[in-house]
């Protein structure tokens, strides 16, 4: 057995080399131009350039700049809220004892299994009959619907290894649930809360479907969208498209950045305690 042991890390390189490679592709290729993009897509820059990134950046119309502000609203109501609820729903499960509760939880949980792309027409049927069709609350009822399933089996997991003992004797100093709740039992929910957040920023940044099925181009675009619609019918500016891309990228990495000490500790603690 111990003679095949070399072949481990040269399947750990190749694995990684997969990996890389789009990542490398895409950061080469925005300070190249567009001509040096199509005639040679892996090779270095010969004279790097900013013009792509600075194109992008002072566009006539904007694009990049109203996407990433649509972008950050809807990313950042939508987390908000369905970190709060599930956090809210996942403890009430966890404390619960009726049988309807097990059953609510199990159809939640279908709700994994079902690919965006299915419900997207009962979806934009029903924000039509509501009025919130080609809104950006529409689209944030959307996102908290769909990635709500997955907030709360995250926190279940963390509310079952906080002991009961905690919120009786906060019930005994004098204290309700939903105070109980907010003072004692969500503040040890913050690993969760880091993981889930993460999840749902970079889910939610980076998805294209629902944007541009429920916003329409009359609510404006997400960074996504645009990058879509930089392209057009006869002419691809390829320098300006991974230029839009790599910007696209950048707030994603900073808020990682700022959650990643949580993030191990949020996803491995809930299946390690209790």
């Amino acid at each position: 057995m111990h003679r095949f042991t070399w072949i481990r890390p040269i399947l750990a390189v190749v694995v990684a080399g997969f990996f890389f490679l789009p990542l490398y592709i895409a950061i080469v290729n925005v300070f190249k131009p567009s001509s040096e993009v199509i005639a040679s897509p892996l090779a270095l820059p010969l004279q790097p350039t900013l013009d792509n990134i600075i194109g992008v950046a002072t566009r006539p119309d904007g694009l990049f700049w109203s996407g990433l502000a649509n972008s950050i609203q809807l990313t950042g109501v939508s987390m908000v809220i369905t970190t709060l609820l599930a956090a809210m729903c996942a403890h009430y499960l966890v404390r619960s004892e009726k049988a309807w509760g097990r059953v609510l939880l199990g159809i939640m949980l279908l709700g994994l299994m079902i690919p965006p792309a299915v419900i997207m027409v009962p979806i934009t049927r029903i924000l039509r009959e509501i009025g919130l069709m080609a809104t950006v609350p529409g689209a944030i009822l959307v996102n908290v619907g769909y990635y709500l399933p997955f907030a709360v089996f995250v926190f279940m997991g963390f509310v079952r290894s906080i002991p009961r003992d905690l919120e009786e004797a906060a019930w005994v100093d004098g204290a309700g649930k939903f105070r109980t709740f907010w003072q004692i039992v969500f503040p040890l929910l913050r690993p969760a809360s880091a993981s889930v957040l993460i999840f749902l920023g970079v889910w939610i940044w980076n998805d294209f479907l629902t944007p541009l099925l429920v916003l329409g181009p009359g609510a404006g675009n997400t960074v996504t969208v645009g990058i879509y619609r930089s392209i057009g019918t006869y002419l691809r500016d390829y320098g300006a498209v991974f230029a839009f891309m790599f910007l696209a990228t950048i707030p994603v990495l900073i808020f990682y950045l700022l959650f990643q000490k949580h993030f191990v500790r949020g996803l491995t603690g809930g299946a390690t305690k209790g």
